[in-house]
């Protein structure tokens, strides 16, 4: 028996395995980093005077007045997780609330920069978020529903090649 032969089987099995598992990832990715996100939202949903002094005096977003950055920030820590949970639109989710996770790190830098561990947090849902974004929601999704359901050949494959 050749050793590669046997070799390419036992890694097509392996693979087999594997890419179910994948879908399984992209879900628990798309729900931990949502849940981040979707809570964050409801926190400065909670008193709306309190998030907006946070803008004015704490938060430091760039180009946007307090108020439209605690408007715009807040909406997108609602509305970009219940997509990225759903799966459905997850790739405009992911870069949306990528820059949303961007943006807290560079309007938060003064406190951010010197604590690693909340950096290191942020650098996590970033490479998370990345992650969808590239290789896309797997087939628990209603992005893959709704594509097989269209007939596109893409939503009977993986998303990217393992």
């Amino acid at each position: 028996m050749n050793p590669s032969a046997t070799l390419l089987r036992l890694a097509a099995r392996v693979r087999a395995l594997c890419v179910p598992l994948a879908d399984v990832l992209h879900l628990a990715i798309r729900l931990h980093v949502a849940n981040v996100f979707f809570k964050s939202g409801l926190t400065k949903i909670e008193n709306w005077d309190k998030t907006v002094f946070l803008f004015q005096e704490e938060y430091h977003v760039p180009l946007l007045s307090p108020e439209a950055a605690a408007f715009l920030g807040t909406f997108g820590e609602l509305v970009f997780p219940v997509l990225l949970a759903l799966g459905i639109g997850t790739r405009f989710a992911a870069v949306s609330l990528w820059v949303v996770n961007v943006l807290a790190v560079a309007s938060y830098w003064h406190v951010l920069g010197s604590n690693e561990a909340a950096l290191n947090t942020h650098f996590y849902w970033g490479l998370l978020l990345l992650v969808l974004l590239v290789d896309g929601p797997g087939r628990l999704s209603l992005d893959h529903w709704l594509l097989r359901r269209a007939g596109s050949a893409t939503a009977t494959r993986p998303s990217s090649p393992r």
